[in-house]
């Protein structure tokens, strides 16, 4: 095992982390998060990849903040110091299955940005709270608590810092009641979602191995970072100074998890894909839906044929939580627009398909709009259909007119509100939050994120834990939208009152 470490057990106290709250009191916020030791972890094998560079869906992502997401587990049944120690041991090994976690970035004389696959290793600390326990940072029918901030690491970096900060951390913190919650925080510009859950597994996967096995990996990520071939385009910085994020950081925000039964979420996809036989044969009908004009028979047709697709469940539930964020920010003038923006997976989208386990960025945003009255006003199938048209239409031709658009003028992906009328759906709830990271001693009890990435309007989908289909939203609004969310009835009628 490669482990360069670099011990700051002595500097605890210094490293205790409050985290006060923008908008209501938290009983818990003040509840120190104890650093006793940090090191390096190297892979265990040297890297033979070289520079990797960045591809055009890598790049936008460089104005992002880390990705931060993590998962609460049990009590391991060993000693913490030895839960922790297998920890570091399969960790050094995964990344010398994912090498470029473990680089930094690197800028060539021409513009172009890499990853240099140099083995420089990722941060890991191993943190105490013995104040905080799983039912206090996991409270029912309440915000999410500030103190869960405090478990990871490197908050406020920017992905373009890759290039002087290491491009992935780890914080392991034990919690009073015995429970560890592991928080990793990865370089946006490396990885998407699909990526940093592909990583989570292997994590797992070697952690849980016995020794004998640690050699092993069940599957191999794709590192060719060849998601689009080879391009020209040149993302430049003046002075060398990287990108800003585009989104005001200390904006007051609320944050909670609304779960979303099957049943619920059943209900929502019956309610969408309803349609009554005298208006969806008409032509005026099908013209209303899709924008399109009447005399515009190519048009007409392929709105007919993705109506044979039936609207999808996730789908339904994102229609529902556009109406019902639109309806309860008050302020919104009805002529307005308003942009329901959703992170989708190309992996599958383009022809031929890349490799599930491609290890970097494969992810497009899709953007719906529209202007406020409609959404308010025209139900929960209208808005639906209006999602499910830019989900479905987006295939190969799509994605690759946005890569050809973005090569003409490239540019940062600009992550925000500014208007206050968007939201931004994040994350999927077809990842393997659950499935698959075991680290050995049982079952993830909850998944959450930092702060990184965060602002009015910005919601991230997790599976629920029971699986099934259920569906758990972090949602993140400003304190009156989230005030007047929680008391709309319709929606709130689909929320799980007591968990998923």
């Amino acid at each position: 095992m490669a482990l360069c470490l670099s011990s700051s057990a002595a500097s605890a106290q210094k490293d205790m982390v409050p985290y006060p709250s923008s908008a209501a009191p938290d009983p818990i916020a003040s509840s120190p998060v104890a650093i006793l030791s940090k090191c390096t972890i190297c892979p265990d094998q040297k890297s033979t990849l070289g520079d990797l560079k960045l591809s055009v869906s890598d790049l936008p992502m460089l104005s992002c903040q880390y990705i931060q997401k993590g998962l609460f587990l049990p009590a391991p049944q060993v000693p913490v110091h030895s839960a922790v120690g297998l920890l570091k041991k399969s960790l050094s090994r995964a990344l010398s299955f994912f090498p470029p976690l473990a680089g930094r970035l690197c800028t060539d004389p021409d513009g172009a940005i890499y990853i240099s696959c140099n083995d420089a290793g990722v941060e890991f600390s191993h943190a105490v709270a013995p104040a905080l326990s799983v039912p206090q940072l996991l409270p029912k029918g309440a915000d999410v608590p500030w103190a869960v901030r405090s478990l990871f690491v490197l908050d406020g970096a920017v992905s373009y810092q890759g290039h002087y900060r290491p491009l992935a951390a780890f914080q392991v913190t034990e919690l009073g009641d015995g429970a560890v919650f592991v928080g990793s925080t990865v370089n946006h510009a490396v990885v998407d979602g699909t990526s940093f859950w592909n990583f989570f597994n292997a994590w797992a996967e070697l952690s849980r191995a016995h020794d004998a096995q640690l050699l092993r990996l069940s599957r191999h990520p794709d590192l060719r970072r060849n998601f689009f071939g080879e391009s020209e385009a040149v993302l430049r910085f003046p002075d060398g100074k990287g990108p800003e994020v585009t989104f005001p950081v200390n904006a007051p925000l609320r944050e909670r998890i609304l779960h979303f039964s099957r049943e619920a979420i059943q209900e929502l996809k019956s309610k969408a894909n309803y349609r009554p036989k005298t208006s969806i044969a008409t032509n005026d009908r099908v013209s209303e839906i899709y924008g399109k004009q009447v005399h515009d028979q190519k048009a007409a047709a392929a709105a007919a044929e993705q109506e044979e697709i039936p609207i999808s469940s996730f789908q339904a539930l994102c229609a529902q939580l556009w109406i019902s964020v639109t309806r309860a920010r008050t302020s919104l003038d009805a002529s307005q627009p308003t942009t329901f923006r959703m992170a989708v997976n190309c992996r599958h989208r383009v022809v031929p398909n890349v490799d599930r386990l491609y290890f970097g960025n494969a992810i497009q945003s899709i953007p719906t709009t529209t202007v406020v009255d409609k959404v308010r006003s025209n139900g929960l199938a209208w808005a639906a259909r209006l999602l499910h048209q830019g989900v479905v239409g987006h295939g190969d031709t799509k994605v690759r007119e946005g890569v050809a658009l973005w090569e003409e003028a490239p540019r940062c992906f600009p992550l925000g509100n500014p208007d206050g009328a968007g939201i931004t759906m994040g994350s999927s709830p077809r990842f393997p939050m659950y499935d698959g990271n075991d680290f050995g001693w049982g079952q993830a009890i909850a998944v959450r994120s930092g702060k990184a990435n965060k602002f009015d309007g910005k919601i991230s989908a997790f599976p629920g834990r029971s699986g099934g289909g259920s569906v758990e939203l972090e949602v993140c609004l400003s304190p009156e939208t989230m005030a007047a969310l929680l008391q709309d009835e319709e929606f709130m009628y689909y929320v799980s009152q007591s968990g998923n």
